[in-house]
């Protein structure tokens, strides 16, 4: 075993880079019990983890004792700082090359207003970190001499009153300037629902169905007609793309238009059958999903919409598109208004808000025209809620990426800044998100403690507490630290409901104190089992208990008197969702006991993706090209297709085996899930809860986050 940097605040030569000098280091340790892997034990200064107010995640809560993961699985990922560029989208900073038009600001007059600059350099760089984090769920990392616009001026991120560090500093008084990006929004996919509701926007909005019968006295003939002309050729190309998935034939052509207007180019299609097919498309549908309203309104955005002076409009003269609008809108949470048009039948629905309200409405919508994107020329008027609620030292010197762009600033996850942002979650140790997730595990040795004393603050609700959805709580290094006791206990002092996600067989070791804890507050528990086929797993999940292992711990857990959820994730193409593999996960399921099983298709998200595809590459290269189809691009999620396919594949298999289940895009994100530590809108009762014989055979399981990400 080999000990490194005992002492705080000396240099430790043989440390990874950027960790030479760190205060909140212990010590890092290296043994031959866990080959490869170096521990790095942190003092924590903060154990509870506040889940944004707007966050998709049905829960607040989180602690996570453990950074990085020595199961060594292939599916972690990591957030990245979001760059708005110059036509209005935004791109991980990662992505950002130079020469790339981005969006800065400018001073012009009275007011600073938003410019188009050039990224003129970008280099890494090597700084202490810390976490602003805003009312509206905005967070960043930066370095201490970060500077952020606030209505006060440019504040660094940390600094003093008087001395040698006197300088403007961020305080929780201060408001950041820009529209802020809130909490991460859903994955960006084209589904199936939101490419027919972006057709039925785009179509009913702006385009012409024409059907006619003839009769010159010879012959009667029956005409139809479809027609779309547009002058901006992106969200016509995009059209003529989703009709041509459906096998809906266009033709394309120049359509004349009176001097002095823009010119436009028409697609048009004189078959019956593809009108036939194209009108039962557009079709409203009775049950309308999240995505098919966000693909409505981009398209009928790209349609009918404006964006002219800071207002953005949608018009139309339809009552059933203009009810659709409003509907659309509310569904979202935007605040709308129908405008009346004195001496015609148009009216426009009128969305408020500012800038904030327009960018999150871009956001989910994602139109195809850019040109209604653009912020260029727009005053900075702040209308979200940037107030600063925290500025925590994370205690280490981290990776971080600098740029230098032509007017000083940029825009980075809403607000106007520059300089020195982190890249991914892992990477505050100069980690990368792959290899070393696996090999370089943080270990918070005072977790405890620190929960202790959040939890018997007079200003704790006795809010439910999730564990799992970062790093597994019973990942092999806890064998070494036994964290998880003095947590469990932490909690069911304080009365904290709390659940539990791993896939970890350590769990057996607490089921004494995880019973005994149940007799005081509500505890759900779940294990995750991806992967059935023994050689596949060791394969991709390098380190983890077999599956046999874990239905083994999911027997002991039953046999204790809890309901025990499976979640049967990520489910692989072409891999593991054969109708034999199905079924012979679900009866292994059955048979150790389980209440309900929650099953969902692989998620491939930037930093995830890249790992696994070269996993897939070196093991089953004959599968490759048909991932990269079915997770084109930044896709993380399959298609809905193949969702809706692999559903229909698998509810007949879990009623054949008597099993409650669900996938996990069933119930709506944001909205608690059966058994799952959920958000609450009451406190708890403050004593002691018993539970019955009758409760805790109802008690329900862990159910899944929308993302669960352990995978």
């Amino acid at each position: 075993m080999r000990w490194q940097g005992q002492k705080l605040g000396v240099d430790d030569t043989a440390a990874l880079p950027g960790m030479e000098r760190m205060d909140g280091l212990v010590r890092s340790v290296t043994t031959p019990e866990f080959a490869g892997m170096t521990f790095h034990e942190v003092l924590a200064k903060t154990a509870l983890n506040r889940v944004p107010g707007a966050s998709a995640m049905p829960f607040d809560w989180t602690v996570n004792p453990y950074r990085g993961c020595s199961h060594s699985c292939a599916y972690c990922l990591s957030p990245e700082t979001l760059i708005m560029m110059a036509d209005g989208r935004h791109k991980p900073l990662a992505e950002v090359k130079v020469g790339d038009e981005i969006v800065g600001t400018e001073r012009h007059g009275a007011y600073r207003r938003f410019v188009r600059t050039v990224v003129e350099a970008k280099w890494p760089t090597r700084r202490r970190a810390f976490r602003v984090a805003l009312a509206d769920g905005t967070e960043i990392i930066a370095s201490a001499d970060h500077r952020f616009l606030t209505e006060r001026g440019w504040k660094f991120v940390r600094g003093a009153m008087q001395g040698a560090e006197q300088r403007p500093y961020l305080t929780p008084s201060n408001h950041l300037q820009g529209f802020g990006l809130g909490a991460p929004l859903t994955d960006a996919m084209e589904s199936e629902d939101r490419k027919q509701g972006y057709l039925t926007g785009m179509v009913r909005g702006d385009g012409m169905i024409f059907h006619r019968t003839y009769d010159d006295g010879q012959r009667v003939r029956d005409i139809h007609r479809f027609r779309l002309a547009l002058a901006d050729r992106e969200p016509l190309a995009l059209t003529r793309t989703y009709l041509e998935d459906r096998d809906i034939r266009t033709d394309q052509r120049p359509f004349a238009v009176p001097m002095g207007y823009r010119p436009m180019t028409a697609i048009h299609t004189a078959r019956a059958a593809d009108i036939a097919r194209l009108e039962e498309h557009i079709a409203v549908p009775k049950h309308r999903s999240s995505e098919w309203y966000a693909g409505f309104l981009g398209g009928i955005f790209d349609a009918e919409g404006s964006c002219s002076r800071g207002i953005l409009r949608i018009s139309n003269a339809n009552r059933e598109l203009l009810d659709l609008i409003e509907e659309g809108f509310a569904h979202f949470g935007f605040d709308a208004v129908r405008e009346i048009r004195p001496n015609t039948d148009v009216c426009a629905v009128r969305l408020r808000g500012g800038l904030a309200a327009r960018q999150r409405f871009f956001r989910i919508a994602r139109p195809a025209l850019t040109r209604k994107l653009d912020i260029v020329g727009t005053a900075v008027k702040t209308g979200s809620d940037l107030r600063v609620v925290a500025v925590d030292d994370l205690g280490y010197e981290i990776d971080m990426v600098d740029i230098t762009t032509g007017t000083g600033d940029f825009i980075a996850n809403g607000v106007i800044s520059h300089n020195c942002f982190a890249r991914k979650t892992h990477e505050y140790l100069d980690l990368d998100s792959g290899a070393d997730f696996d090999s370089q595990i943080v270990v918070k040795v005072n977790v405890a403690d620190v929960l202790r004393g959040e939890l018997r603050r007079g200003s704790w609700a006795r809010e439910p507490v999730m564990l799992g959805t970062n790093t597994d709580p019973y990942q092999r290094a806890e064998g070494r630290y036994r964290l998880m006791p003095d947590i469990i206990g932490a909690l069911t002092e304080n009365r904290t409901p709390f659940s539990i996600l791993t896939k970890g067989t350590l769990l057996r070791r607490d089921l004494p104190i995880l019973t005994d804890a149940a007799k005081e507050v509500r505890v759900t528990l779940a294990m995750s089992i991806a992967v059935f086929d023994d050689a596949t797993q060791r394969s991709l999940e390098p380190g983890t208990p077999s599956a046999e292992a874990r239905l083994d711990t999911v027997r002991a857990v039953t046999e204790a008197g809890f309901r025990v959820t499976v979640f049967l994730m990520p489910i692989l193409p072409h891999l593991t969702d054969s109708v034999v593999a199905l079924d012979h996960a679900l009866g292994r399921i059955q048979a150790a006991g389980a209440a309900r099983v929650v099953y969902g298709a692989l998620h491939l998200r930037p930093g995830a993706k890249e790992w696994f595809l070269q996993w897939l590459e070196r093991e089953h290269p004959e599968l490759v090209s048909s991932y990269r189809g079915l997770y084109p691009g930044v896709s993380a999620q399959a298609p809905q297709a193949y969702r809706r396919w692999l559903g229909k594949r698998v509810q007949p298999l879990l009623r054949m085996h008597h099993l409650d289940g669900w996938d996990e895009d069933d119930h709506p994100r944001g909205r608690p899930q059966p058994g799952l530590a959920a958000r609450t809108a009451t406190t708890p009762r403050l004593g002691p809860v018993r539970t019955t014989a009758s409760a805790a055979s109802a008690r329900p399981s862990v159910a899944p986050a929308s993302e669960p990400t352990l995978f």
